[in-house]
C-alpha cells in the first residue's frame, strides 16, 4: 500500500514498486484518514506512508494502522525537515523511516527489508533527528494541537477531550509560548515542521 497526498508521487511510487519482482501494490491512498479502511480491505504486507498526509498525518495514521493490523509493516517517507518525527515513529513501532531523497534502488531495497521484518532507518535522517531540538510539548499539548490543526475550535476540543473551554484556551496559549509562536496557526506550523504533531 502506498499513501501520499500527491497523485504524481503516489503513481510514480506505484509504478516503481510494481515493476519489482515479487512486489505488488494493493492500494494507493491519497489521505491519511483513508489508510486503515483500505488496509483492512487489502491486507498489505507493507504500508509506505508519506509523513505529511492530508486528513491525518503519516505518524498518526501509522499508530491507527498498527492498532488495526499489527502484522502490517510500516515505512515512513519524509523530508529532512521532518527528521525529528523519527522518535515518534519509532515509539509507534514503524519499521522504516526513509528520506524522500533516496534513490529508486535504495527505496526498493528498503521496502524489501521492511517486508522481511528488518528495521530500516535512513542514516541521514537519524543524524538530523539527533540534532533536532527536543519536543517541549506534553502528550496533552500534542493532542490539543493536533485537534486544532484539524480545524477544531477550542470549545470543540474541550468537548472532545472532556476539558473546560477555558482550560483549552489556556493550554493553547501555553503551547504558543513553548514553541515560540505568536498564535495557534504559527504553533501548528512550527510543531508540524519539527515533527512534533
Amino acid at each position: 500500500m502506498i499513501a501520499d497526498g500527491l497523485r504524481l508521487t503516489r503513481e510514480a511510487l506505484s509504478v516503481v514498486l510494481a515493476s519489482e519482482p515479487g512486489m505488488q501494490v494493493v492500494a494507493q491512498v491519497p489521505r491519511g484518514d483513508e489508510i486503515v479502511p483500505n488496509a483492512l480491505r487489502t491486507r498489505p504486507t507493507v504500508a509506505l506512508l508519506d509523513a505529511h498526509l492530508p486528513g491525518l498525518d503519516g505518524i498518526s495514521a501509522a499508530t491507527q494502522l498498527k492498532a488495526a493490523l499489527p502484522r502490517c509493516r510500516i515505512a515512513i517517507l519524509t523530508t529532512p525537515e521532518r527528521a525529528s518525527a523519527l522518535r515518534t515513529a519509532l515509539e509507534v513501532g514503524v519499521e522504516g523511516f526513509m528520506s524522500k531523497g533516496v534513490s529508486v534502488n535504495e527505496l526498493t531495497d528498503s521496502v524489501r527489508k521492511v517486508a522481511r521484518g528488518d528495521r530500516v532507518l535512513d542514516p541521514r535522517l537519524v543524524t538530523d533527528a539527533l540534532h533536532a531540538p527536543d519536543n517541549p510539548l506534553s502528550e496533552r499539548d500534542t493532542d490539543l494541537l493536533r485537534l486544532a490543526a484539524r480545524g477544531h475550535t477550542p470549545p470543540e476540543i474541550a468537548e472532545i477531550l472532556h476539558l473546560s473551554p477555558g482550560t483549552v484556551r489556556n493550554n493553547l496559549a501555553a503551547i504558543n509560548r513553548k514553541v515560540g509562536a505568536r498564535n495557534r496557526i504559527e504553533a501548528i506550523r512550527a510543531s508540524s515542521a519539527r515533527g512534533w504533531i
